[in-house]
C-alpha cells in the first residue's frame, strides 16, 4: 500500500482518533462509496415505487373481490347469470393472485435495499481504513514512510506515550530470582545529566537471548536473559531519549 498524505511530523502531539495519514487508495474508495450510496438510493426509490404499485394492485383486488361476492349473491337470487358470476369470480381470483405477487415483489425490493445498505457500510469501512488515526494520545517519535512511498511492516509513524517512560533491564536468568516487582532501580548513561530513579513494575515471562553484548570480550555471548520493565519516576527527563542504551542497577 502506498502512502498518499502525511499529516504529522516528528515531535507532534496527537490525540486519540486524530487523523495522521491517508493512503493512496482513499480517492478510489471514496468514489466506490459514492457509487454504492447512489445504488442504495436507487434501490430505495424502486422499493417505494414497487410498494406503491403493490398497494394499488391489492386495492383493485379488493374491489374485484367485492364485485364477485355481489355477483354470487345475485346468482343465488336469480338476478345474475352464471356466466357473469363466473367471470367476476375468475377476475377476482386473478387480481388476488396479482396482489400476492406484487407483495412478494415489494418484499424483494426491500431486500435489495438491505443489500445496498450493506454494500454502503462495507465501502464506508474500506474508506475509513484508508484513513490512519492515532489509537492513543502520544507524540510522534519518527516517520517511517512519506507520501508516494510504500508502507512497510514498520508502519507509517512511531508513536510514544511519554507521560510514562520505561527502561528495560536485561537480567541474566540465573539472577532473576533476586528481582521482584516494587524494587527500586537506578538508571545511568553518559547522555543523562543525572541518574534517574525508577521502580520495577513488571518482569516479563519469556527467556530471551541477550541483545546488548557490551564491550567486554570475556562476556558470555550466548547468555540467556529476562527483560525487566523499570518505570521511571521522572518521565520528562527521558522523554526525548527513546531507545537510549543505559545501565541499570536494581535494588541496593
Amino acid at each position: 500500500m502506498v502512502l498518499g498524505e502525511l499529516l504529522v511530523e516528528p515531535g507532534d502531539d496527537v490525540m486519540p482518533g486524530q487523523l495522521i495519514a491517508v493512503t493512496e487508495t482513499a480517492p478510489l474508495l471514496r468514489a466506490v462509496l459514492a457509487e454504492t450510496e447512489a445504488d442504495q438510493e436507487r434501490a430505495r426509490l424502486r422499493a417505494v415505487a414497487v410498494a406503491g404499485a403493490a398497494d394499488a394492485e391489492c386495492v383493485r383486488a379488493a374491489v374485484f373481490q367485492r364485485e364477485a361476492d355481489r355477483r354470487s349473491r345475485l346468482l343465488q337470487q336469480n338476478l345474475s347469470s352464471v356466466e357473469e358470476t363466473e367471470r367476476a369470480v375468475g377476475e377476482a381470483d386473478f387480481r388476488v393472485a396479482a396482489c400476492r405477487a406484487a407483495r412478494l415483489d415489494a418484499d424483494a425490493s426491500e431486500a435489495e435495499v438491505a443489500v445496498a445498505s450493506a454494500r454502503v457500510k462495507r465501502a464506508s469501512a474500506a474508506l475509513e481504513r484508508a484513513h490512519v488515526r492515532s489509537p492513543v494520545a502520544a507524540r510522534v517519535l519518527d516517520v517511517n514512510a512519506r507520501p508516494g512511498e510504500l508502507i512497510g511492516r514498520e508502519g507509517i509513524v512511531e508513536l510514544g506515550q511519554l507521560e510514562r517512560m520505561y527502561a528495560i533491564a536485561e537480567v541474566y536468568e540465573t539472577d532473576i530470582g533476586r528481582v521482584a516487582v516494587g524494587q527500586s532501580a537506578r538508571v545511568t548513561s553518559r547522555v543523562l545529566p543525572a541518574p534517574l530513579a525508577g521502580t520495577v513494575e513488571h518482569v516479563r515471562l519469556q527467556v530471551r537471548k541477550q541483545d546488548q553484548l557490551g564491550t567486554d570480550p570475556a562476556a558470555r555471548k550466548d547468555a540467556r536473559i529476562i527483560e525487566v520493565e523499570i518505570l521511571l519516576d521522572d518521565a520528562a527527563s527521558a522523554a526525548g531519549l527513546s531507545h537510549l542504551q543505559v545501565e541499570i542497577v536494581i535494588g541496593n
